[in-house]
């Protein structure tokens, strides 16, 4: 990692790649906290990559990691205030998916829920 003092290059180095992203995604949008939940999503990541992108996110102050009070084997992950300071990033990227992909098979009901009512569409991201 280089140490340039650029505000993107920190970004990208602390949550920038593809399965990061999609392991707050899933938190933010989805609610999902725990390891099972995460493997579950669509784009398949593998068993490695998602224990190595949690302990990242979780060393980078993301999230953070707590017993679950239901199954002590298990844990809980949930986004951190700064964490959750990713949500306007986060509804930029679904605004720019939504102009830019032109798939047949894009889904579109985020960005419709986003367009909707934006002030509440972040709430709602903040909170789960």
């Amino acid at each position: 990692m280089r140490q340039t003092g650029c505000p993107i290059a920190f970004g990208l180095d602390t949550f920038g790649d593809r399965w990061s992203l999609l392991v707050i995604r899933e938190m933010m949008l989805n609610g999902k906290k725990t390891y099972s939940e995460f493997l579950g999503a669509d784009e398949g990541i593998s068993t490695n990559i998602l224990a190595d992108r949690l302990k990242h996110l979780e060393a980078e102050g993301i999230i953070e990691k707590s017993r679950d009070p239901e199954n002590h084997k298990s844990f809980l992950y949930t986004l951190t205030d700064k964490g959750r300071d990713l949500a306007p990033m986060i509804m930029e990227i679904i605004s720019w998916s939504g102009k830019h992909d032109r798939r047949p098979f894009a889904r579109r009901n985020m960005l419709k829920l986003l367009q909707k009512d934006r002030d509440a569409f972040e709430a709602g991201m903040r909170s789960k």
